[in-house]
């Protein structure tokens, strides 16, 4: 058995950021420092170790989370030594469900942030989805070699986008081709990185003149933000007196933890510059497990809430919040243990269905290279291998002491496209793969239409789906034509309405009796579904209850106007009535969905559609074409602002016209228009647009 490890030195990190701001050059920059790797991946070059897949070398992407561990004693090798797992998730939009459910394992996070155009769209959602899951961040500024990099200007666009309390705990040593190293605002000590040896090596030297001037300046703002929230350095700062490197340390490691600050760092990963103190930043301010509140969740069966403490000796308590499909071992888990132990040959319990199963092998993750381990306690992430009913979001506990954790929820998928094998010998290898790629994305949506009898993916964009035919393709073996991609409408109510539905079959012995009175109300945009049972004195039992419940929703999900499921209403059940020996909860179920469909109609209905927040980034001279272009997409123009030498257009844009926009972009600006594009929320379709959806569908 391994001896067990110091939980206050563990660390669980992710590095999350916008597309293309270097995340995966960062991890494999921490890779080689820490030892692991002995020569530097690069993403451009296809050979990054994190980014294993051949379609993330090929396209320079991250698609899927990695995972790897490493360790590390400090730049001067003077702490002692710190066992840090990394996450480097995907900054693509169509793969958020990547970074969600990283988030919601990960006890800290790197955000990393283009030295240009400071933050980003999809940094704004990736530091969303961190607070959503209470996730401290450090926020490393990178690619400050950048032609326009603005250490400033990135540090004040975390201030007035995020709205969070940035305090640049360094600042840069030149800038732009002069940036040689950074500045420690702690110590007042210079660090410049040398070439000849990757940046391994690095000279510390003293500060004088104009960058002592500076650097002194800049600790005054960094003592000033902390006075702002901690009470010690503000009583030193009151009588006069200098903070001391242990007090100011101390004040941001409890404020980083508390999400009050967010210490700012900088440097270039691909010029190897700055990477090293960001680690030590990582051991200093980042959380251990110990540091975060024990994980809650409710007793099997229960609503009792019931607490797990990040202790080996405490039961145990896991999350399963990712799975793959491994051409040499099969389904592998990955889990995060939050409290008690998992050793090989254990058997665990699933409350989602109240199985126990048993763990066969137990690996730690280098990326692709698995180490095979013989336990994984409190506080640890790896992987299980062989377990064969586990999805993404499953609790792992201890037989004897059942817990149910949170859930991972699913983003809703806004694109659907038909899919079929090109031969008919493909069928059924098509029909095991997707159900592989399925369980390991639950952003991937499948289903049948049953007027075509064609299978149905839905995800979260066109890449999305793109790389799931891609992937098809070279991991299983399976050729596949996508059909033109569907936008995934909703339908809505328009108003209030009451209906009434008896459902009555008399044919001989025993008959059916069903009799639901129901009430729908039109909810704000984003609300989902409520059902309300108000009935009093029993006029139908409460065993009936849940089967009217099932039936509304049922019909819910079938649509009424075009077969688009119905969002955003509530439908309460207020009376009925049944039969003592003819009524059942089949009978209830079919008067309760009959009935939904004509309160529907009674209510009006009206189709909504996706909306999408768009941002184009183009040099000034296309700027006015692609705006043009953008009004016929019937999109709604929120503003424009300058960044970074480029013009940057913000919209709200329907999905419907947007499909092949990257194509048009790039002709209209000559190729030099980069954009990206994520979900919004739903907004009503124009009126005369809605007849065509519906008579597209097949319906009159």
């Amino acid at each position: 058995m391994s001896k067990q490890i110091d939980l206050s030195r563990v660390r669980n990190i992710g590095i999350a950021a916008h597309i293309d701001a270097g995340k995966t050059t960062t991890t494999e920059r921490i890779l080689f420092y820490t030892g692991i790797n002995y020569k530097l991946g690069e993403v451009h070059e296809g050979s990054a170790t994190m980014d294993y897949m051949e379609l993330e070398q090929e396209r320079g992407i991250t698609i899927t989370a990695a995972a790897t561990t490493c360790f590390w004693s400090g730049s001067f090798r003077d702490k002692p030594q710190h066992k840090i797992n990394i996450i480097d998730t995907p900054g693509h939009v169509d793969f958020t469900i990547e970074v969600e459910r990283s988030l919601r394992v990960l006890d800290g996070a790197i955000a990393v942030f283009d030295g240009v155009n400071g933050v980003e769209p999809q940094s704004e959602t990736v530091w969303r989805q961190a607070s959503k899951f209470r996730v401290p961040r450090i926020c490393y500024i990178n690619k400050m070699d950048k032609l326009g990099a603005d250490f400033n200007f990135s540090v004040q666009t975390i201030r007035d986008k995020l709205k969070a309390r940035a305090c640049p705990v360094q600042i840069p040593i030149g800038k732009e081709s002069d940036f040689r190293g950074v500045v420690d605002l702690i110590k007042l000590k210079g660090y410049i990185y040398k070439d000849e040896t990757k940046g391994a090596d690095y000279d510390v030297i003293e500060l004088t003149g104009t960058l002592l001037d500076e650097a002194k300046k800049a600790r005054e703002e960094m003592l000033e933000i902390l006075s702002e929230v901690d009470d010690e350095i503000l009583s030193k700062l009151l009588d006069g007196e200098e903070p001391d490197e242990d007090l100011i340390k101390k004040a941001l490691r409890k404020h980083t933890i508390a999400m009050n600050v967010f210490p700012v760092f900088c440097g270039s990963s691909f010029k190897n510059k700055g990477v090293q103190p960001l680690l030590d930043g990582v051991i200093d301010y980042l959380p251990s497990p110990l540091d975060i509140p024990p994980v809650k969740g409710t007793k099997y069966k229960s609503d009792e809430i019931v607490e797990r403490r990040a202790d080996p000796n405490e039961p145990l308590a896991a999350l399963a919040f990712k799975i793959v499909s491994d051409p040499y071992v099969g389904m592998l888990t990955f889990i995060r243990v939050y409290s008690g132990k998992i050793e090989q040959g254990d058997t665990v319990f699933i409350p989602r269905y109240g199985k126990r199963e048993r763990i066969g092998r137990l690996v730690r993750l280098h990326a692709d290279k698995k180490e095979e381990v013989k336990i994984l306690e409190a506080g640890d992430i790896g992987a299980a291998v062989g377990l064969k009913e586990v999805i993404t979001g499953d609790t792992l506990c201890d037989p004897d002491n059942p817990i149910v954790l949170e859930s991972i929820e699913p983003p809703t998928p806004v694109i659907s496209v038909a899919i079929e094998p090109k031969t008919r010998a493909d069928e059924e290898k098509l029909s095991i793969a997707l159900g592989k790629l399925v369980k390991e994305d639950p952003s991937l949506q499948l289903s049948v239409d049953h007027e075509s009898g064609q299978t149905i993916i839905s995800g979260m964009g066109e890449l999305h789906l793109e790389i799931v035919q891609q992937r098809l393709l070279r991991e299983f073996g399976v050729s596949a034509n996508l059909g033109k991609p569907q936008v995934a409408y909703r339908e809505t109510i328009k108003s209030k309405a009451e209906a009434e539905y008896k459902h009555v079959k008399q044919s001989g012995g025993r008959g059916q009796y069903g009799h639901v009175c129901l009430r729908a109300e039109p909810l704000p945009r984003g609300s989902g579904f409520k059902f309300v049972d108000e009935i009093k004195g029993g006029v139908i039992p409460k065993e009936y209850i849940p089967a009217v419940e099932k039936g509304v929703c049922e019909a819910l999900n079938e649509g009424v106007l075009a077969n688009y499921p119905v969002i955003d209403l509530k439908i309460t059940l207020y009376f009925g009535s049944f039969h003592e020996v003819d009524s059942s909860e089949l009978a209830f179920k079919i008067a309760a969905a009959m009935c939904t469909k004509e309160l529907c109609r009674k209510a009006g209905l009206t189709l909504l559609e996706p909306i999408m927040l768009l941002e184009v980034s183009s040099p000034e001279e296309y700027v006015s074409n692609i705006v043009g272009d953008i009004n016929r997409r019937r999109a709604r123009i929120l503003g424009m602002e300058h960044r970074g030498g480029a013009q940057v257009i913000r919209a709200h844009v329907p999905l419907a016209e947007m499909f092949g926009y990257s194509t048009d972009v790039r002709s209209l600006s000559q190729g030099r228009a980069s954009f990206t594009m994520e979900f919004y929320g739903y907004e009503e379709v124009p009126p005369n647009l809605i007849q065509e959806i519906v008579e597209s569908r097949g319906r009159k």
